[in-house]
């Protein structure tokens, strides 16, 4: 136990333990720098990305499992790209759908003392040391989400996402949350904020919660087919950029 607790504290609240000598925070800057920089080199010619949010808990077994690799088999049809946080659980499985569909599988792993290690179904892999750099990135090459059901981390990733939509700092890209059941308690206090008049009640409108993963994809398919028509990237011989195998 004492082995995890210094594990977590070196690899993620280290820097935020207030100010450091100037040489400290200067490489840590550095070193930020330097990892969104090879996201950016893996993750450019990945294609559209429709990243799917989960918990990494679920075995295969369970049916939020069997969804996930439903919406991954799906969202590899529609010709998109399916990205994870790439490790076991939901990520997993979405990653599995997209993979035996043939589709593009990518994963964007974090390290952590427990609980999160890399899934064997993903073709473009990176690992972050650092949360906030992995949401950044998969936000970034995401044109739609998918938010199955999870706990912190997935509450995290799907309030960033959708407080980004509501402030316009990103575009309105489709957000689908699945299964009625495990979010309707949210939903009512969704509701509630409402009715206090800290949302407004358009807000509710951000995002899709549906049982039906059909309905889901199709969502996706439609919003995307409207408003992001493909446009490929080309490739810079002099930054090193080689051609996909």
């Amino acid at each position: 136990m004492g082995t995890q607790k210094k594990s977590i504290k070196h690899h993620s609240v280290i820097f935020l333990e207030g100010a450091k000598p100037r040489l400290h925070e200067l490489g840590f800057a550095w070193h930020i720098f330097k990892q969104f920089i090879t996201g950016f080199r893996t993750l450019h010619f990945v294609g559209p990305c429709v990243t799917v949010f989960g918990s990494a808990r679920f075995n295969e077994d369970h049916h939020y499992y069997k969804a996930a690799m439903a919406f991954g088999n799906g969202i590899a049809k529609l010709g998109l790209t399916t990205m994870t946080g790439g490790g076991p659980g939901i990520m997993e499985a979405a990653n599995r759908g997209a993979f035996e569909a043939g589709g593009k599988s990518v994963g964007c792993n974090i390290k952590l003392p427990f609980e999160q290690k890399p899934n064997p179904f993903v073709q473009t892999s990176i690992t972050f040391k650092y949360f906030f750099i992995r949401k950044v990135l998969m936000v970034k090459y995401s044109y739609a989400f998918v938010i199955m059901p999870g706990g912190f981390g997935t509450m995290d990733e799907f309030f960033e996402t959708i407080t980004l939509i509501q402030t316009n700092t990103i575009n309105h890209f489709p957000v689908v949350l699945y299964d009625r059941a495990y979010y309707q308690p949210m939903m009512d206090y969704l509701k509630e904020m409402v009715d206090v008049g800290t949302i407004a009640a358009s807000d509710l409108d951000l995002f899709l919660l549906t049982d039906d993963i059909e309905e889901g994809l199709h969502h996706i398919h439609h919003h995307l087919k409207a408003n992001y028509p493909k446009k490929p990237i080309k490739r810079l011989w002099w930054l090193f950029e080689k051609k996909a195998k």
